[in-house]
């Protein structure tokens, strides 16, 4: 478990209690402190505090249209976390452009809202008024900035997409469509299950082991305790060598650390990401986690966009 909770204040963090939290209703974001540097930039992480939705322990800003929550109560949300974002002034709005997510390595250009939803984990885009997000509940949500071309991504990788190398060819299609240099780019890797809590199949570890050369340091083995086994031994003794049963192992996956090294390999230095940001499973009264609350949970939204000249 994680020991600390996170939140933001004037671009950095500072440790807060749970009652703390709990006991305030105003609206809560987190941001990078890096990505904060840039003055042209607006972007932003929700957290599940501070909205109009009741199914998920209420007062929930969930921005995702879950079956379990009103499409209503979901919209109002959306305006008030855009309030927030101070990209809404009761006028006019800056266009919010979402994906059907899909797992996938697909990542679309845009440089104005599409007429239909577009299925794929990412979006970038260098044109300024327009937002491009991306939705989590565990799965990690990763912005990256061009400090120097003023174009941005977002991108959502949960392990699928990152055996799939979302990010890393997040960088290639900047580099493509923006001539972006993967030294000037900034990147946030937002809240998201973390290695504490992520527990695997052994399937997962082969699958990231056909891809990346330094898969076996992303995962690591934890015997399960039973202190029951361990006041009493004997009632435990087995035919097996050397005479006790083994207690099973479990596997944990680092897929904030998977990420990071699939930008480091993309050219971002190091000094240029951002992996400041707590765990979701272990921080629910912050965060939504699909994992720790078995799928009964909202979803929360990275958000990122150029201000205009």
């Amino acid at each position: 478990m994680c020991a600390l909770c996170h939140s933001q204040s004037s671009g950095y963090y500072r440790t807060v209690s749970k009652a703390e939290i709990a006991a305030k209703k105003k609206l809560q974001l987190l941001r990078s402190a890096k990505l904060g540097e840039l003055p042209w930039l607006v972007h932003g992480f929700s957290t599940r505090v501070g909205g109009g939705s009741r199914r998920y322990g209420g007062n929930a800003l969930n921005l995702g249209f879950t079956p379990d929550d009103s499409r209503a109560s979901v919209m109002r949300n959306r305006e008030l976390f855009l309030k927030e974002l101070a990209v809404a002034n009761g006028r006019k709005t800056w266009p919010l452009v979402t994906l059907r997510q899909i797992h996938s390595d697909l990542i679309f250009r845009v440089d104005s809202p599409p007429e239909g939803p577009l299925a794929a984990d990412g979006l970038i885009t260098d044109t300024p008024g327009l937002l491009v997000a991306v939705q989590a509940a565990d799965c990690l949500p990763i912005i990256l900035v061009d400090k120097k071309r003023k174009a941005i991504g977002v991108f959502h990788a949960g392990w699928r997409g990152t055996v799939k190398r979302i990010v890393e060819k997040g960088v290639g299609e900047m580099r493509r469509y923006f001539q972006t240099d993967p030294k000037h780019i900034m990147a946030a890797i937002g809240p998201g299950v973390q290695s504490c809590c992520y527990d695997v199949g052994e399937e997962l570890r082969t699958k990231f082991q056909a891809q990346f050369s330094y898969a076996d340091t992303l995962f690591r083995e934890v015997k399960e305790s039973d202190p029951v086994r361990e006041k009493y031994p004997l009632l435990f003794l087995s035919a097996r060598a050397p005479g006790h049963s083994d207690l099973p192992t479990k596997l944990f996956l680092d897929l904030k650390e998977a990420n990071r090294r699939q930008l480091l390999d993309a050219g971002v230095p190091a000094k240029n990401i951002d992996t400041n940001f707590p765990c979701t499973a272990c921080h629910t009264e912050l965060l939504f986690s699909y994992r720790a609350e078995k799928g009964k949970t909202g979803r929360m939204m990275a958000v990122a966009g150029i201000r205009p000249e």
